[in-house]
């Protein structure tokens, strides 16, 4: 009996490490899991052959990898007509315009076809808030969304949320240089980005929940959105108004100078005839 009772607490024991060997090894599997793949649970990549509007949002890396990738569907005859975005970097200048100026060198683009947004929005969701109107007003049906990589989903999700479904909106990864999905956890930017991505994605969802979509008239966009050709054509008037400006001042130094002449004159003949006066008096 002895022998017995002393057997069960061994028994128990095992089964106890058993189990907690088992429960260890199965968070240890969905550990890996969750590492390995949550990294591409923020991508989405719509497969697409022809669209005739691109969006390219503002954020990119100094080497333009996503103007370089709308350039590329652009002479490749797979988009019609692109806008690119860019925030304001000084009091005047945005980074839509250096975008554009390097995006122009790539080909023998239309600048009707190609468009700038120079706005000051701080985040995705204000970007959106910028374009849906002005792609409603236009009636454009499918815009392809470039982004970088990991933020792809969740661009997709708050576009299309508040586009109320027109226009749909795709996305596709592009080329991304520094986000790796299936190792994020082993490039420290790209850890960086995998955090501050799935915080976003939260922040996104709650944000989103019941809110309203936005219509024609919903825009705060202050600046029109213009394609070259317009900015070039206002970069002409504003030429013409400084060359007028110019013309003026011209003018207004001419008529200084002759004053200043004139008044140097009548001093000199003021001069010359106190001192005659004062000869003739000695």
């Amino acid at each position: 009996m002895l022998l017995k009772k002393d057997k069960r607490p061994k028994k128990a024991s095992k089964k106890f490490w058993g189990v907690t060997i088992g429960i260890v090894t199965i968070l240890v599997i969905c550990f890996y899991f969750v590492m390995t793949s949550s990294g591409s649970w923020l991508l989405q990549n719509d497969e697409f052959s022809h669209v005739k509007w691109v969006a390219v949002l503002d954020g990119q890396t100094a080497e333009l990898e996503r103007t370089d990738y709308a350039a590329k569907l652009l002479r490749e005859h797979k988009v019609d007509s692109v806008l690119i975005l860019g925030r304001r970097v000084y009091r005047t200048h945005s980074n839509a315009e250096f975008y554009a100026e390097d995006f122009m060198k790539q080909g023998n683009f239309d600048s009707n076809a190609v468009f700038m947004a120079m706005h000051d929005d701080p985040s995705t969701f204000e970007e959106a808030r910028t374009i849906i109107p002005w792609f409603k007003k236009r009636n454009v049906d499918t815009v392809l969304l470039v982004t970088y990589s990991a933020a792809t989903k969740r661009a997709a999700k708050i576009f299309n949320t508040l586009a109320g479904g027109k226009p749909h909106f795709i996305v596709t990864e592009g080329n991304d240089y520094i986000y790796t999905p299936s190792s994020w956890f082993a490039s420290r930017e790209s850890r960086k980005i995998w955090i501050k991505e799935w915080a976003a994605m939260m922040v996104a969802t709650y944000e989103l929940w019941n809110i309203d979509t936005l219509g024609i008239a919903d825009s705060a966009y202050l600046k029109p959105i213009r394609s070259l050709a317009e900015e070039n054509r206002e970069g002409l008037v504003d030429l013409q108004k400084m060359l007028v400006s110019v013309k003026k001042k011209l003018d207004t130094l001419k008529v200084t100078q002759a004053d200043s002449t004139q008044t140097d004159s009548l001093s000199t003949d003021s001069s010359q005839t106190k001192a005659k006066a004062d000869s003739t008096h000695k």
